[in-house]
């Protein structure tokens, strides 16, 4: 809902803020341990998105509102993911992930149901295969590895959606807005990068 008050890129760029909720939730729920040093990167982040509201105008209050509250419900799903582990094969998981999906926008599509014409039915078919390999996929990521590692690699769809932004929708980025995307994607990476080093 979020992209029809900010542009592909900067939606992106915000709900990618997951990580930060993700650390969170790992401390208390997983027991997971998140250095001091993490959090200098999270908090970096975190000032991209300060940026992206306190300096560019372009940006709407709604849609910010609507793109954080997805990045927290993205946080707790990347748990829920690891806390299962290897019980589920990832299949499944996605599977009760898209029935949960079609279920609740069945619900809230009541009364704002559009019928899809023409061109529109093949590129929400899809949007719903790429979708559902995308998540098997980053399901089985988040069941073998740590999630303050893998959270952060989705960072990189940041960068394709805003160049596919740019190229399908001519959406125009002032310079606030590349700065705070920068921020976010630059905390992100410098936490990947220190949890490799630590493993080291």
């Amino acid at each position: 809902m979020s992209v029809k008050y900010l542009s592909v890129g900067t939606a992106v760029s915000l709900r990618y803020t997951a990580p930060i909720f993700a650390a969170i939730f790992a401390i208390f729920i997983l027991k997971e341990q998140v250095k001091p040093v993490q959090w200098v990167f999270f908090i970096v982040s975190f000032i991209g998105v300060l940026v992206l509201k306190g300096l560019d105008s372009q940006i709407d209050t709604f849609g910010l509102l609507l793109v954080l509250i997805a990045a927290i419900l993205s946080g707790l799903v990347y748990i829920m993911i690891n806390q299962i582990g290897q019980s589920e094969h990832p299949v499944v998981v996605v599977n009760y992930f898209m029935f949960t999906a079609m279920v609740l926008g069945a619900v809230l599509s009541i009364g704002n149901w559009v019928t899809p014409t023409g061109v529109e039915w093949p590129l929400l078919l899809s949007l719903g295969v790429f979708g559902y390999f995308g998540q098997i996929y980053m399901t089985k990521a988040f069941q073998t590895a740590s999630t303050t590692i893998i959270a952060p690699l989705k960072y990189v769809e940041v960068i394709f959606s805003l160049l596919l932004g740019v190229a399908l929708f001519n959406e125009i980025y002032t310079f606030w807005s590349l700065f705070g995307m920068v921020l976010i994607i630059s905390g992100l990476v410098l936490n990947v990068w220190y949890k490799g080093r630590l493993k080291q």
